[in-house]
């Protein structure tokens, strides 16, 4: 468990290395000014939104200069030096600076970085292909082997104590309270402290099933809070395919089973994981689910 951890932490932070003038490591993936914790596993929530237009005042000697547009759009002025956001040329994005910067769609195609795939991805607006194209998962696109049926009950034990763990790894860290906010770290606090709390490591699936029968109250607000962490544009309860991107796209390409697990979370079929869906994934109680954990 601790070596995919650190393996998917140097795999996020070198596909979308944040400016070099901040600290990096875990620093660089998350952001200055948290409302909530922010998860040192995942990528940034900003390198996969795909709806999000921002515009703040406009420099009058650069229309542009503080004209935000959304991912795979550049800002243009119009005759009128009225600034707009235009599809970009990816022929115009950098090129990649080695293969962890390659991206694979869901129209299985390598993209050679994030730009190019959001550039195509703007061209095609308004199209029923351009619809369906999204992120699928970090790294050139390869064989993902079908994950079975006994595969796929496994898999939320394995992601259970990754998410615990990672919360305990984050309050061990936060040294500048910029990684979780007092009342959850006062939640942390007692999974810390509880002498029956299972270590990181790797450990058989036998026994991660036992522990989480034992102490399963451990695992109740890890599962609410990694759901709180993607549920960010807007914040309404549901996981779009969008907002479970910073999570799956790292994981597909080493757990085989996270496509179909996240198909499976929702249940009812209809293109988005409420909260109720999403911890029933993870095993949690109907009569545990609580709205005021993923704030």
């Amino acid at each position: 468990m601790r070596v995919w951890i650190v393996f998917l932490l140097c795999l996020a932070s070198h596909a979308f290395a944040a400016p070099a003038e901040e600290e990096p490591f875990l620093e660089e993936l998350v952001t200055e000014e948290p409302e909530v914790g922010t998860n040192p596993v995942q990528v940034e929530v900003g390198e996969f939104d795909e709806a999000i237009d921002v515009v703040e005042d406009v420099a009058a000697e650069n229309p542009c200069l503080n004209y935000h547009c959304k991912k795979g759009k550049v800002c243009e002025v119009d005759e009128g030096n009225t600034p707009m956001c235009v599809c970009q040329d990816p022929s115009t994005c950098p090129a990649a600076e080695g293969e962890f910067e390659h991206i694979c769609g869901t129209d299985n195609k390598t993209y050679d970085t994030s730009c190019h795939f959001f550039a195509t991805k703007c061209t095609l607006e308004g199209t029923k292909k351009g619809h369906k194209l999204h992120l699928d998962y970090i790294g050139p696109c390869k064989f993902i082997e079908p994950c079975m049926d006994n595969e796929l009950n496994e898999f939320p034990l394995r992601m259970r104590d990754w998410l615990k763990n990672v919360l305990v790894t984050l309050y061990e860290r936060d040294e500048d309270n910029n990684l979780l906010t007092e009342k959850q770290k006062l939640r942390v606090k007692k999974i810390y402290e509880n002498e029956k709390r299972l270590e990181a490591g790797e450990h058989s699936l036998d026994l991660l099933a036992r522990d989480f029968e034992k102490n399963y109250n451990m695992y109740i607000f890890p599962v609410h809070w990694q759901f709180g962490q993607l549920d960010q544009h807007p914040v309404d309860g549901y996981l779009t395919h969008s907002e479970l991107a910073p999570l799956r796209a790292p994981l597909i390409p080493m757990e085989h089973c996270t496509t179909r697990f996240f198909e499976v979370c929702d249940a009812d079929g209809d293109k988005y994981i409420a909260l109720e869906e999403w911890a029933s994934c993870f095993g949690i109680r109907e009569q545990d689910v609580d709205k005021d954990l993923v704030i």
